[in-house]
């Protein structure tokens, strides 16, 4: 009775094991610094499917539009200072690891006129990053974004696996390590 006892038991934490790996890959011993606000979810949740405007008028885009890859998902605006401050790291983020499996991708929300944001890309030298914007804060409020920046990691099912809430050093090498884990984790799949 005992071995069959300790067999279930063995069998339920291998079953339990291969879920979280099937979730994606183990990112929360990756956290270290400002990387520790990162909260992870124990399952993913939906994200909205508002849409927001895409920079120069060329119409709208919602989060469905990134299926298949990971998402970094940086909620901001022009007159947040931590936003303003942590944008060239992001640039620096999808320089690096921008392309088939993995995207930034940055949402100004609420009131930033067009001309304020490409006056600040340009001044900080953010050559890499979406001008989208969600000047009503349609998707923003579905996806409870209250206060800014909050940053939000979507898997390539487009289902929100993290979200951290103010700013962080996004080109730290725990940031880095995070999303070469996810990237190699998809690649494996």
């Amino acid at each position: 009775m005992r071995k069959l006892l300790l067999g279930l038991m063995y069998t339920a934490l291998l079953a339990g094991a291969n879920a979280a790996m099937a979730a994606g890959p183990d990112i929360i011993s990756l956290r270290e610094g400002d990387m520790k606000k990162l909260i992870v979810h124990d399952t993913p949740q939906a994200v909205s499917d508002a849409s927001y405007l895409l920079a120069d008028d060329a119409g709208t885009g919602s989060l469905a539009d990134y299926r298949g890859k990971y998402v970094l998902v940086n909620f901001w605006a022009t007159w947040c200072a931590p936003c303003r401050k942590e944008m060239p790291q992001l640039n620096a983020l999808q320089k690096e690891f921008g392309g088939d499996h993995f995207e930034v991708v940055t949402i100004a929300t609420g009131r930033n006129s067009p001309e304020g944001i490409i006056k600040f890309f340009e001044e900080s030298g953010v050559d890499s990053l979406p001008r989208h914007q969600d000047p009503k804060q349609a998707l923003a409020s579905q996806m409870g974004i209250f206060g800014l920046p909050i940053t939000v990691l979507i898997d390539p099912e487009g289902r929100e696996i993290a979200r951290l809430r103010g700013d962080a050093v996004w080109d730290s090498d725990s940031a880095k390590l995070i999303i070469k884990a996810l990237i190699a984790g998809r690649t494996e799949s």
